[in-house]
């Protein structure tokens, strides 16, 4: 028990002592139609054990109980006027408090206890005062129930309000801790989605940089101009993997740190196509629908899928490639093909494992094959008004 129940328990023991003594001293609570027995000695002893038991009602009931009602029994044995028990009815309040919620043998064993005392209270009063016929005794005996009943049912309310109110917190306390678990959940795939982009950036900033050198190598003497715009390349890709590795590892080390914002708009696509040609790739293309803004999930799924696409052209390919993208209302198509002499194998390698994954959390497609002995072809299809419902 707290302190503060500790102490409340013992002013509702002193004030029910302080009241049943008063009673028992001005010879009960109303005019009296016959002598009672004067408090004395006695009366105060029977008194204190039918009300000071209940600073331990919380902890012991049934047995705080049992005492007051038979210290109460004792006082109206001994003729003293206590028209109301209450000590009795306290104990009442704390049983069904305590067994109102019980199993059904308990709480009826408890119940017909508490029954039990105002009906021996008043065959004991009518003995007394020699009652001739059940009529008479009739208005106390129904008094008496009717003020356990009250007791009894008020217990079990305020039982079922604090069940209540305890349901209340746990289920305020699950839904804290479903929370905290959610925020970790998104914080915990947020931080591989980084990591993600940062495999997928410094891949692609390699793999450019070692196809630049290559052709660097290569053109050193035939073609110095050709040369230094690949070594041109080279730094223009080193400098921009340098930002992105440094913005994503500052975004891993900061719980909360927000990640800069990803490509908005096809725009974003076009600009990649425009730099790796830049680069020394070979490309067609081809564009249907109008340029438009898409969803971040959209717009990096795209930018990176595009992005590995052309890296692999480069890299396994003779130099060119083909990329059709189509705008439309409810999805995004983007479709690579090139030339290649060793094929990525469909399915297999870090870089198709990681498109397919980006489209999988967008419920697309993505199709990655050879149509033809040496034609690697991807299809990628990005639905965009589910991932709208979802943002």
């Amino acid at each position: 028990m707290t302190m503060r129940r500790w102490l409340v328990d013992s002013m509702v023991a002193l004030f029910a002592a302080v009241f049943t003594l008063v009673m028992l001293q001005q010879g009960g609570l109303g005019s009296q139609e016959s002598a009672y027995r004067q408090l004395d000695v006695l009366g105060v002893t029977l008194t204190l054990a039918s009300t000071l038991p209940l600073i331990f009602a919380r902890r012991a009931p049934a047995a705080v109980y049992a005492i007051t009602a038979v210290a109460s029994l004792g006082l109206l044995v001994l003729d003293y006027p206590l028209d109301v028990p209450p000590g009795a009815l306290i104990a009442t309040y704390a049983m069904a408090e305590t067994f109102g919620g019980a199993s059904r043998g308990p709480r009826y064993a408890a119940w017909a206890g508490v029954m039990l005392f105002p009906a021996l209270s008043i065959a004991l009063m009518a003995v007394n005062h020699q009652a001739r016929s059940m009529l008479s005794i009739a208005p106390g005996f129904a008094a008496w129930i009717t003020m356990f009943l009250l007791v009894w049912v008020a217990g079990d309310r305020n039982r079922l309000r604090q069940e209540r109110i305890a349901e209340l917190e746990e289920h305020a306390r699950l839904r804290e801790l479903d929370i905290a678990a959610q925020r970790r959940l998104a914080a915990a795939q947020e931080r591989t989605r980084i990591a993600r982009e940062l495999h997928d950036s410094a891949g692609h900033a390699i793999n450019v940089i070692l196809v630049q050198a290559g052709a660097a190598r290569l053109l050193h003497e035939r073609d110095p101009q050709r040369s230094r715009q690949a070594i041109e390349t080279i730094e223009e890709v080193a400098q921009s993997t340098i930002t992105d590795i440094d913005r994503l590892v500052r975004a891993l080390r900061e719980e909360s740190g927000p990640v800069d914002p990803a490509p908005a708009d096809t725009a974003a696509l076009e600009q990649l196509v425009d730099r790796h040609r830049a680069g020394g790739l070979r490309v067609s293309t081809t564009f249907d629908g109008a340029p438009r803004g898409l969803p971040s999930g959209v717009a990096w799924a795209a930018y990176r899928i595009l992005q590995e696409a052309l890296t692999n052209a480069a890299r396994h390919g003779s130099g060119t490639a083909d990329v059709r993208m189509a705008y439309g209302s409810s999805e995004v198509e983007i479709e690579v093909s090139n030339p290649v002499g060793s094929v990525p194998q469909p399915g297999g390698g870090m870089g198709i494992v990681g498109m397919r994954e980006r489209v999988a959390l967008l419920d697309g497609t993505l199709e990655a094959d050879t149509s033809g002995p040496d034609l690697f072809r991807l299809h990628a299809r990005l639905p965009i008004a589910a991932t709208e419902a979802a943002i």
